[in-house]
């Protein structure tokens, strides 16, 4: 059973949450502020966390960038501000998705569901390949990267990324492809998400991040990892 920490300080968006996260058999925690959801973020190890950016004591981004200190846990925002920067800034932190108020609650639920699932680990299957590159190592079966002897951590999203690229070595992918396949099928035009997780990527895996040598930008196309 999933748990998760919704932090909100409207109670009745609570109220609202918690009863239909319940009902469909989550466990569920509440925070009315930021001070108290990191706290029962370390105690209670959510699976997921929904976030309002807008809380009395600090601002939901500086709680993102709490929990991004020493958690993966998939980050899912909730927040009334509708502009692209401000989405920007929260997914620039380490959220995963972004959900505007007001919100439908199947749709919340399916990004939700969404989330956790591109957090949890996948079978053995095929999955035992070790791509090298000259200055990382990225290990598909461990879920690790490594980077100049050390590892590297990468968000639930960041890590489904890279591996969508790594998997199509030297091919292109497109935009709406890796929208698809790493936030789900209806997500085909959310450009601006690509653009902030790849310049993570490279900001945390290339030796020249304004120089990318394996994560190249097609304009207008998509992407492709060069080995």
């Amino acid at each position: 059973m999933n748990r998760v920490l919704v932090v909100d300080d409207e109670p009745q968006i609570v109220r609202a949450l918690v009863i239909n996260l319940k009902a469909r058999k989550y466990e569920v925690d509440a925070a009315p502020d930021g001070a108290t959801a990191l706290k029962l973020a370390a105690a209670r190890h959510p699976d997921v966390v929904v976030l309002d950016l807008g809380l009395p004591d600090m601002d939901g981004v500086e709680v993102i960038k709490g929990l991004r200190g020493w958690s993966r846990v998939p980050i899912l925002v909730l927040s009334a501000r509708q502009t692209s920067d401000e989405k920007v800034e929260a997914l620039d932190a380490g959220a995963d998705d972004y959900v505007t108020k007001p919100f439908g609650m199947d749709e919340l639920l399916a990004r939700l569901r969404a989330a956790v699932r591109r957090a949890e680990p996948t079978g053995p299957a095929d999955d035992e390949v070790i791509v090298e590159t000259e200055g990382f190592t990225v290990d598909l079966a461990a879920k690790k990267v490594n980077r100049g002897g050390r590892d590297i951590r990468l968000t639930p999203t960041e890590w489904h990324l890279l591996e969508v690229l790594v998997r199509n070595q030297g091919r292109l992918v497109s935009q709406k492809q890796l929208l698809q396949e790493v936030w789900g099928p209806s997500y085909g035009t959310e450009t601006n998400y690509l653009r902030v997780y790849m310049a993570q990527l490279r900001r945390k895996l290339e030796g020249d991040p304004s120089h990318p040598r394996h994560f190249i930008t097609e304009p207008g196309m998509g992407y492709r990892f060069e080995g």
